[in-house]
């Protein structure tokens, strides 16, 4: 015998009298705001090498600068400009330069941090990196850890640029809302 349409709003309502005692009192979570700044060095020659370049079109250099190119990272991240300053994380993923005139780099990397404050978290970054601009912003999509369900941007500094040896450090400005 198959259940009546009064025995099914029966059995709903029934639940939802039951559901009601547990959203009382669960709590509700409260959004924060995190503001960390580091420095990520890019290097691509020279001793320790974090940036390799893995494919580009055939029969152009396959560089940062060229229309193309793909470039995997495992870049160090810093608390100072100097290469040798704590580590608070690594940069690791890819970038592609997604502009015809070679100005332009697409962002896909997590930022994994190793600090103590934050260790084991990461934020997932996304976005065009307009690099011979001053500043540049892109977009952080996700974060695990103290950062889940992050949201947010980086503003983006180039503070040293070798562009012939295609090494860099750049100074970034994060700021995440999370849970």
């Amino acid at each position: 015998m198959a259940p009546t349409s009064l025995t099914t709003s029966a059995t709903i309502f029934f639940l939802l009298l039951l559901a009601i005692p547990i959203c009382l009192e669960a709590k509700p979570l409260k959004l924060k705001q995190t503001q960390v700044v580091f420095y990520m060095h890019d290097w691509e020659t020279g001793a320790n090498v974090t940036a390799i370049p893995i494919a580009g079109l055939p029969k152009k250099p396959w560089a940062v600068g060229t229309f193309a190119t793909i470039i995997a990272i495992d870049d160090a991240l810093t608390k100072t400009i100097d290469r040798n300053s704590a580590q608070i994380g690594r940069a690791q993923g890819i970038y592609v330069n997604s502009a015809l005139d070679g100005s332009d780099l697409h962002f896909l990397m997590s930022v994994v941090f190793t600090n103590k404050q934050y260790n084991g978290s990461s934020l997932e970054i996304q976005g065009a990196d307009r690099f011979f601009n001053k500043y540049r912003e892109v977009s952080v999509v996700s974060g695990t850890g103290m950062f889940r369900l992050a949201r947010g941007y980086a503003i983006l500094e180039t503070v040293y640029l070798d562009l012939p040896v295609s090494n860099a450090i750049m100074r970034w400005n994060v700021t995440v809302l999370h849970y």
